[in-house]
């Protein structure tokens, strides 16, 4: 079975070459683009296109390999051992599967999404070289190793906010999903606004692409805040026309969707007050 893309999800020709080929060769699919670039969704997208179920590790700044594995909670063990529990004779009970333990446990293929991976500690990638290519690992409290019954299909995220081992690199078959073009933004748009009409849409785009391209931006907008603001355009009933701006007003309408911090509501305002004071 190869991946397509979905009705809900537009993947591009070099996307779905990328996820066809880390399936084929058994490799982690590294996904890195832009926050808001549907990494994340990808790896539901392609988990529903497979027939797979999902399971998802998000990653913070604070998660550690060992956790995808398996955690040994020895203070409910020493606690229930005051108390007198009878469970505290089995070390089991007190072993709780990681994210990684329920992909290799499970009866059927899935697919494994370890999301943010540059969030963790630089080790974190590292930490993980020989679970994700021998596909087992050792529980050093029961002395058992878990075996992958199935390889999992692995799709790792990043918004590129660290670097990655080179060791970890080598094992992973990468993609940088590319901001869309234009028309790639509109067929996006049309899975989750069908029913926009096209002069608003093409207004409404042409000034998100004007907005990205505005020197001095600290953080572009992404597809996801253009989705979020085509969405509020159409509750609001605006027309192209109410898209326009001059020099005057240089914000764009309901600039909160697609500006997300102060320093760049400043710099539109200061173009605003630059093409006042020409006038």
């Amino acid at each position: 079975m190869k991946f397509e893309g979905t009705d809900a999800y537009v993947a591009t020709d070099d996307l779905t070459v990328a996820v066809n080929a880390a399936v084929t060769l058994e490799r982690p699919l590294l996904v890195k683009g832009e926050p808001g670039t549907g990494k994340t969704e990808l790896a539901r997208q392609v988990a529903q296109a497979m027939g797979m179920r999902l399971i998802e590790w998000h990653v913070k700044s604070t998660t550690r390999a060992a956790q995808g594995l398996y955690e040994y909670d020895a203070v409910s063990r020493l606690r229930d051992s005051q108390l007198g529990d009878a469970r505290v004779h089995d070390v089991r009970n007190y072993i709780r599967r990681g994210k990684l333990w329920e992909a290799f446990a499970s009866e059927a293929r899935v697919v494994l999404l370890i999301d943010e991976i540059d969030k963790a500690d630089i080790e974190f990638p590292n930490d993980l070289l020989q679970e994700l290519d021998r596909m087992e690992f050792h529980v050093y409290e029961t002395g058992e190793t878990i075996r992958a019954r199935h390889r999992p299909v692995i799709i790792i995220t990043s918004n590129n906010e660290k670097e990655l081992p080179d060791a970890f690199l080598r094992r992973c078959f990468f993609h940088y999903i590319r901001f869309p073009d234009p028309e790639t933004m509109k067929r996006i748009v049309a899975v989750h606004h069908p029913g926009i009409k096209e002069a608003l849409l093409t207004a409404a785009l042409t000034q998100f692409y004007e907005i990205r391209e505005q020197p001095g931006l600290k953080k572009k907008p992404s597809t996801s805040e253009v989705l979020d603001w085509l969405r509020l355009l159409l509750a609001e009933d605006l027309a192209p026309e109410d898209l326009r701006r001059d020099g005057a007003d240089a914000l764009p309408k309901l600039h909160g969707a697609l500006l997300k911090n102060e320093q760049d509501v400043h710099l539109f305002e200061r173009l605003a007050f630059m093409a006042r004071r020409q006038r």
